[in-house]
């Protein structure tokens, strides 16, 4: 399995990007995160993905490929489990988030890929 996350700053806010991870996999709300239009991306993603067989409403089985992934949300958040998933299809999940300015945080480097970048 891979992870990756997604989440918003509010204006002027910067935090350490462990603890948030920590916190969203806890299914914690976090102060200093935006709220995200999650029923929005969601829609987004099964759009670009409506060629994969939708397993139930967070899961989708590429069936004509290799993979599938599995997202979890809070109102601040997307989580998005990849198994087996190519790199091409995650690239194609993080440039969907991109469209609503939420950078990846990737927990297996750890890195946030944003203008902020430590």
């Amino acid at each position: 399995m891979y992870e990756l996350l997604f989440w918003n700053y509010k204006e002027g806010i910067y935090l350490n990007h462990h603890l948030v991870y920590e916190s969203i996999s806890d299914a914690e709300l976090v102060d200093g995160l935006e709220d995200l239009p999650i029923d929005i991306i969601l829609n987004r993603i099964n759009n670009v993905f409506a060629n994969w067989e939708k397993v139930d409403d967070a899961s989708w089985k590429n069936t004509s490929g290799k993979g599938a992934f599995h997202i979890r949300t809070t109102p601040q958040s997307i989580k998005i489990d990849c198994y087996g998933t190519e790199g091409k299809t995650m690239d194609k999940l993080v440039d969907i988030l991109d469209e609503f300015k939420c950078p990846l945080y990737d927990p297996q480097v750890p890195e946030r890929h944003d203008e902020f970048n430590e």
